[in-house]
């Protein structure tokens, strides 16, 4: 882990989520011992970022099985949850591949007694888990040898521990840079409307000790003309088959100006984020989210009542602008449909 916290955990019976609404300023734990408090939990944001969601899930089918009855009754049961779950969110693929995964573990599994199975269920959450540390770290590796000595490094929204078991993606190459003692400085998007790169990025960064500087969206286009930037690295929710990434909302607009500007863009995520069955990006759902998270953000009305609100949740930048798509098996480079299958 980059900074001393664990972002999604299974104890006592209940999925404990770092709760990330509550951030920067309250370190909070939540105890989820219902399907339906994950749901709400991934819905609200208390969990978010691609991989964090998947292994949210995997652990929240637990919570749908922990009543009495025969294994195939657990089964159902598990079926149940891993449906509703699959509600939550439509965008990271992340989610709808745990839960497959945990809904297949189940069904190869059905001669076991109850306590054996609820037992087998539980190993392959702690796996989804372990794997992604291990893969997040890879995914550091990798992205570190694109970082040099004095560069700086633009990133968007959070992709650093809180959006995984707690190493990153994006920020696993900025943790990984720092780790080999490359100096580097760091500028952080804010991130509009709720700011998952002034109360998240910035604090991971912060506790790990790495140089950071927070802007607000609209100033990518001025730092990067003025030469503070060397490389951008972002995460992903969803990548098709062409190369083409889902991300947070403005990722696209970051992508053009790194473009127009020369500097490399680069998408970083765990293979479990591909989604080869899309043969682009033009096919990936987009979440919209609520009108009151633009209007009446954090609690303070800032429009006038009435005013419409477009708020999409993410946005998808074209293949053709993507440097390189860093994965735990390294860097991938155009054309994508080839190197990432």
């Amino acid at each position: 882990m980059s900074a001393g916290f664990r972002t999604v955990q299974w104890r006592d019976g209940a999925v404990r989520l770092l709760d990330q609404t509550r951030l920067p300023g309250e370190v909070v734990y939540k105890d989820c011992r219902t399907v339906d408090e994950v749901w709400e939990a991934i819905r609200s944001l208390r969990v978010r970022g691609a991989p964090a969601i998947g292994i949210a899930a995997a652990y929240g089918v637990l919570c749908g099985i922990d009543g009495d009855g025969s294994t195939a009754e657990l089964i159902r049961q598990a079926d149940a949850a891993a449906d509703h779950l699959a509600t939550s969110r439509p965008t990271a693929v992340n989610l709808f591949w745990a839960l497959e995964r945990m809904r297949r573990v189940a069904h190869e599994n059905a001669r076991l007694e109850p306590d054996a199975f609820r037992a087998r269920m539980l190993r392959e959450a702690d796996a989804i888990l372990t794997e992604d540390d291990a893969l997040c770290h890879a995914i550091g590796e990798h992205g570190a040898t694109l970082v040099r000595d004095g560069d700086g490094i633009l990133t968007h929204c959070n992709a650093g521990g809180l959006a995984t078991s707690g190493y990153g993606t994006a920020l696993a190459v900025i943790f990984s840079a720092h780790a080999q003692s490359k100096r580097i400085s760091v500028y952080a998007d804010e991130t509009r409307p709720l700011l998952q790169g002034a109360r998240l990025t910035t604090w991971e960064l912060l506790r790990a000790g790495v140089p950071t500087t927070l802007i607000c969206d609209n100033t990518a286009a001025q730092v990067l003309r003025e030469g503070r930037i060397q490389l951008v690295v972002v995460g992903a929710d969803r990548i098709a088959a062409n190369g083409d990434a889902a991300n947070k909302i403005g990722t696209y607009g970051v992508a053009l100006l790194a473009k127009a500007h020369g500097v490399p863009f680069y998408v970083a995520a765990p293979t479990s984020t591909l989604d080869l069955s899309l043969e682009h990006g033009g096919l990936i759902p987009i979440e919209e989210r609520a009108a009151e998270e633009v209007t009446e953000g954090f609690g303070r009305r800032t429009a006038p009542e009435g005013v419409n609100v477009y708020s999409p949740a993410f946005d998808v930048t074209p293949a053709e602008h993507i440097t390189g798509i860093i994965t735990e098996r390294g860097i991938h480079r155009p054309p994508y449909r080839d190197s990432l299958a």
